[in-house]
């Protein structure tokens, strides 16, 4: 293995080699409609997406939307953005995961649909679906312009998980759908415009029962630069985004069960030990074994 492939790689049939025509079928099969609403500009709202359905985020015309997911029952259990990034790629797509928080480290949704999935690297080295960056904030930007603004996407998705209990300290990393992002030649953070079109979608399936939040950044499609040289308001490319949830038929879930966490035992190390190392493997395999010793072993 070079140094340059992925680190982390899972054992084959493992939690990262999806049953794509299980999924496939998923998407492909009879849905109905069981929740639709449309997202104002410049705000947020949350909702719920019952275990075993999908949900879809449309695009109404060029517009970033910034996304929160928990698990329905146990805030705690949360959109794990870095661990997503490190398991699967700093820019998702059909049938990627996103994955929830330790202790839990299960999959709270599989992506199902993605228009833009050819859209690749562009000539900047640009992706779309964004786990590099996070959301835009009211802090960072009086930090940066030493002006104060209400309608970030930290604060869109502030007021919207509030009637279910939560507050600022529950929102997290999000996935930006539709966001175009990268890293420059000096490898800093850089956002480009919006490529998504009126009918652009991307859909997942609800691997548990699911709370949602998206915001409508209040960048828009991100053609105007918000802070920096030739900033200004870009209300003007702000645009609305669509969302569904549908129930596929019970027939499409055939085969499918629900995630579990790994089923590690441990204590993370609160007891005494002490290490033994032994390199196994061929010469020059670096394969190494660790023996763990509790203590009076």
């Amino acid at each position: 293995m070079a140094q340059t492939d992925a680190a982390y790689q899972a054992m084959p049939g493992g939690p990262l080699d999806v049953d794509k025509e299980l999924y496939r079928r998923i998407a492909d099969g009879p849905t109905e409609l069981t929740t639709e609403f449309v997202l104002p500009i410049r705000s947020g709202q949350a909702w719920e997406v019952p275990q075993g359905s999908l949900c879809r985020i449309v695009s109404m015309g060029p517009q970033v939307g910034d996304l929160n997911i928990w698990n329905r029952h146990n805030p705690r259990e949360r959109m794990w953005a870095a661990k997503t990034r490190q398991l699967h790629a700093a820019h998702v797509t059909t049938y990627d995961r996103l994955w929830s928080t330790l202790p839990y480290l299960r999959p709270l949704v599989t992506i199902t649909g993605d228009s833009l999935h050819d859209y690749g690297v562009d000539s900047d080295g640009g992706r779309v679906h964004d786990l590099l960056g996070t959301r835009c904030d009211p802090y960072t930007n009086r930090l940066l312009t030493d002006l104060d603004f209400d309608f970030h996407c930290h604060s869109n998705l502030v007021r919207a998980v509030a009637p279910y209990g939560l507050d600022e300290r529950d929102v997290h990393d999000v996935l930006n759908v539709f966001q175009v992002t990268g890293l420059n030649d000096s490898d800093q953070y850089f956002m480009k415009t919006c490529p998504a079109q009126e009918g652009d979608y991307f859909e997942f399936f609800a691997e548990i029962d699911l709370l949602c939040a998206l915001s409508t950044c209040p960048g828009g499609d991100l053609s105007i630069p918000m802070w920096g040289p030739g900033a200004r308001d870009p209300i003007d490319v702000c645009r609305p985004m669509r969302v569904q949830v549908l129930k596929p038929d019970p027939s499409s879930l055939e085969g499918w069960t629900p995630p579990v966490s790994p089923a590690y035992g441990g204590l993370n190390g609160m007891r005494p030990t002490t290490w033994a190392t032994e390199t196994t493997g061929s010469p020059g395999s670096g394969v190494v074994e660790y023996a763990e010793r509790g203590q009076g072993e």
